[in-house]
């Protein structure tokens, strides 16, 4: 039986040469495609897929937050992350929302889909650029259901989220203090530990990363 799988991509042309692709796999059939995720529980409850190929920056709802709301609603769903990046926290990010395999877009031929069936079977994949990455910066591996303990304590509190959005905002210490109701002192605490969880040296590079995963615009 076919592995059916829902592609969401803000990038039409992209998503659409994705489809044309894994329609030529034997065991793949692509039922539907979406722009964004701020559908993807709707659209997952009417078609029924086994996988959810998802893109991770798309503007409105990111794949963070669509995958986590998705497993949420729906857990037996298995979501393999696409990328463009091949950004350490984006992995971190994903797999723990409950992504069961990443991928980068410039690997998004045989890669794709044998994380695709790699996901199906409900075994955790990362391409070899990803797993690289992780394994050459920390050392890190996975846990059983493709979240990693120690992926897990680097994902961001609710606060530091809040913190992080107003620092790319261009947002001060008192500032930010201000507007959530907290100390400066607190606010440059959560600065920190941002900095640390995302090893990010400066408000720029903090900036940068805010705006690729969709909680900042340019």
């Amino acid at each position: 039986m076919s592995i059916r799988t829902l592609l969401v991509d803000d990038h039409t042309m992209f998503r659409q040469a994705l489809r044309v692709m894994l329609e030529l796999e034997e065991g793949i059939e692509v039922v539907g495609e979406l722009g964004d995720g701020s559908k993807i529980v709707e659209t997952v409850a009417l078609l029924r897929p086994d996988v959810v190929v998802m893109d991770v920056s798309m503007p409105g709802m990111n794949g963070i937050e669509a995958t986590r709301a998705l497993r949420a609603k729906h857990p037996q769903i298995k979501v393999v992350a696409l990328s463009a990046s091949n950004y350490k926290q984006f992995i971190i990010e994903m797999m723990g929302a409950g992504a069961m395999a990443y991928v980068v877009k410039s690997a998004a031929g045989d890669q794709l889909v044998y994380a695709i069936n790699s996901a199906a079977k409900g075994k955790t994949y990362l391409c070899p650029e990803s797993a690289t990455l992780l394994v050459d910066s920390n050392g890190l591996g996975l846990g059983p259901g493709g979240a990693a303990t120690p992926l897990e304590s680097r994902r961001l509190a609710r606060r530091e989220t809040a913190v992080l959005q107003l620092l790319a905002q261009g947002k001060s210490s008192p500032q930010i203090g201000k507007l959530l109701h907290i100390a400066s002192s607190t606010v440059d605490v959560h600065r920190r530990n941002i900095m640390r969880k995302l090893e990010l040296h400066n408000v720029a590079e903090l900036t940068k990363y805010a705006i690729l995963v969709g909680i900042a615009d340019l």
